[in-house]
């Protein structure tokens, strides 16, 4: 019995030797290998969201798309739950998360960030038709608010001693968000700024809601989220650098003026 178990010990040791062959010894080798970059994203207009002829645009769109050029890899763009983002990078399922993510000392336990390249904040959003009624925090103290689950949005409502009586729900996506509120069963919407300066108001599928003005839960920084360690944050904070000084990060900004870009500050 003991020969047995020797065997199969040694075979174990064979099968774990031959399974790690074909491994690379870090993610950019592995990205490089594979010719591709796996991105994690959610469709949030205006980073990662589709044109009218169904293909994906967006600032961090053609950003990620413009790194992976200078990586000489293709990008790759995969729709998570964001709930689970970390649990999509842990796994291997995804490289990075590039999706207007914003930097948190939680996530920051679990992962590596880039360079902070776009700013933003939380902000609200209501019905126009009820303008008068909410003007200030102090007055949705007792509102149902939604948020998407996971976001910064809901953590700062759930953050805010004054809104700690109100109700919070949480949707898959922040969009889920603005459509709740368009029907009627949501009185607020946490949101963050960029995309709701780019999806609410006049000429959008949204006219009727508006963000409250001078009224913000909290200011926040954009960036790639990649595994602790990961060399793929060196590599990209490079190419952040060298399209910068191209241009190209200005080219890109001007097609999506809401984003708060903070490359080169």
């Amino acid at each position: 019995m003991k020969k047995v178990w020797s065997v199969l010990a040694a075979m174990a040791m064979l099968l774990a030797v031959l399974t790690g062959c074909g491994k690379t010894g870090s993610d950019w080798e592995s990205v490089q290998e594979a010719g591709v970059l796996k991105i994690g994203i959610t469709l949030y207009e205006p980073m990662n969201y589709k044109d009218e002829s169904g293909k994906l645009i967006g600032f961090d769109t053609e950003l990620a798309e413009a790194v992976c050029k200078k990586l000489g890899v293709t990008p790759e763009f995969i729709e998570i739950d964001w709930e689970q983002k970390v649990v999509e990078l842990k796994s291997g399922n995804i490289d990075c998360v590039w999706n207007g993510m914003t930097v948190t000392d939680d996530l920051a336990q679990n992962m590596d960030f880039s360079t902070s390249y776009s700013g933003n904040m939380q902000v609200c959003v209501i019905n126009k038709a009820n303008e008068s009624t909410y003007t200030a925090l102090a007055d949705m103290a007792s509102a149902n608010i939604v948020a998407e689950a996971g976001s910064a949005g809901a953590q700062a409502v759930e953050a805010n001693e004054e809104l700690a009586s109100a109700t919070l729900t949480t949707l898959s996506t922040q969009r889920d968000t603005l459509l709740e509120l368009k029907s009627g069963t949501a009185d607020v919407a946490v949101i963050d700024g960029v995309m709701a300066n780019a999806s609410v108001g006049e000429g959008t599928d949204f006219a009727d809601l508006m963000v409250v003005p001078d009224v913000e839960l909290t200011k926040e920084e954009y960036a790639v989220g990649l595994r602790k360690g990961s060399d793929l944050t060196e590599k990209i904070n490079t190419a952040f650098t060298e399209l910068l000084d191209e241009g190209v990060v200005a080219e890109i900004s001007e097609k999506y003026p809401s984003v708060l870009v903070m490359l080169g500050e």
